[in-house]
């Protein structure tokens, strides 16, 4: 089964996310080059380098949320299912 990358961006105060990007894990080191510039703004504000996360699964690696990050203007998901 395909592992994927989930990003998922909230507004606040919202239960469904406004955004949702779902990546397989193979195709992770391409993926910034597809990632709407909204979804890579909020990346880069939290300091987020989806090219050092690809090296992370290069093997078997962590499952589940990885983080949540949440701020004054919106909620910031990243999971691997």
């Amino acid at each position: 089964m395909t592992r994927i990358l989930k990003i998922q961006i909230y507004k606040p105060g919202k239960r469904e996310p406004e955004t949702k990007i779902t990546i397989p894990l193979s195709s992770l080191h391409i993926s910034e080059k597809l990632l709407p510039s909204k979804v890579k703004t909020s990346l880069d504000t939290e300091g987020i380098n989806l090219q050092e996360l690809s090296g992370l699964f290069a093997k078997e690696g962590p499952k589940g949320t990885l983080i949540e990050i949440e701020n004054a203007t919106e909620k910031l998901e990243i999971i691997v299912e």
